[in-house]
């Protein structure tokens, strides 16, 4: 029994040694210093003839994440946001450029544009106060750190549209998933399109569940806008078209009242449920 005892003993004490530099063998993650952002220019001028003319250029500093057992080697990944002055990168269409491992980043006037109206969705003409700071981290929330918030000034200048909007200046949509189904002309006002703007147009109808469309820009003919892939994933739910040829677009797997936004800026539709 005092063998036994003796061996029991040996053993805890062997668990509890084995425990004790299992414990001191962590690595732990000590933090890192939020990077310091710079910017070569606060207000950069923005015009179609500088197009791949450097715009703008950010900096910052490494923010050197620290381990138990010192600094880190691993990559660290930097997204560059901007914002509306004010809007604490909080608005759904922010810009979010993701950098990798490197401490800069340059925009040409071109991309710089595109960000500002086809990202953040903002008027071409017009003067637009913004904010900008730098996202880091080494793979999860728990490492992120972020750099000082730095104001900047840009005006856009108009971009031409991605799809040519319609030179009648209508719109209207025909198919089987709408109360007037393939019959061309489509009856009118409730198949006829609101122009919102030179290249924005909405309506809002009741569709046919499981049924497909086309959007037309002359009334009782069939020149028309489509879809280049009516089988992509989500589709129904919008995505990219273009000017002529293509395949019908798929209406909604459900019946129901749908507003449907056509942006031939973005060359982009949308299908929300009402």
């Amino acid at each position: 029994m005092k063998r036994l005892s003796i061996y029991f003993l040996l053993g805890v004490l062997l668990t509890s040694l084995w425990s004790c530099e299992k414990e001191e063998n962590r690595v732990y993650f000590e933090g890192g210093t939020a990077p310091t952002l710079t910017v070569n220019n606060a207000a950069p001028v923005l015009r179609f003839e500088d197009s791949d003319k450097e715009a703008i250029r950010f900096n910052w500093t490494n923010p050197d994440y620290k381990f138990t057992t010192g600094i880190s080697s691993q990559d660290v990944n930097y997204i560059i946001e901007i914002d509306t002055a004010g809007a604490n990168f909080s608005r759904p269409s922010k810009a979010s450029v993701s950098v990798n491992r490197e401490l800069s980043r340059s925009f040409t006037v071109t991309q710089l544009n595109d960000i500002l109206q086809n990202t953040m969705l903002l008027a071409a003409g017009k003067e637009h106060a913004l904010e900008v700071r730098v996202r880091a981290s080494i793979g999860n929330t728990a490492t992120e750190v972020y750099s000082n918030t730095l104001p900047i000034r840009a005006t856009p200048y108009a971009l031409p549209p991605k799809v040519n909007p319609p030179a009648t200046g209508t719109l209207f949509i025909v198919g089987n998933a709408t109360p007037g189904g393939w019959t061309n002309p489509v009856p009118v006002p409730s198949q006829q399109f609101t122009r919102v703007s030179e290249t924005l147009y909405e309506i809002t109808i009741a569709m046919v569940g499981g049924g497909a469309y086309l959007l037309i820009p002359t009334n009782g003919q069939w020149a028309k806008y489509s879809v280049n892939d009516n089988t992509i994933p989500g589709i129904a739910e919008g995505g990219d078209f273009f000017r002529e040829g293509g395949k019908d677009i798929p209406g909604p797997a459900a019946a129901g009242t749908y507003k449907i936004t056509v942006d031939f800026q973005r060359g982009k539709f949308t299908v929300v449920k009402q």
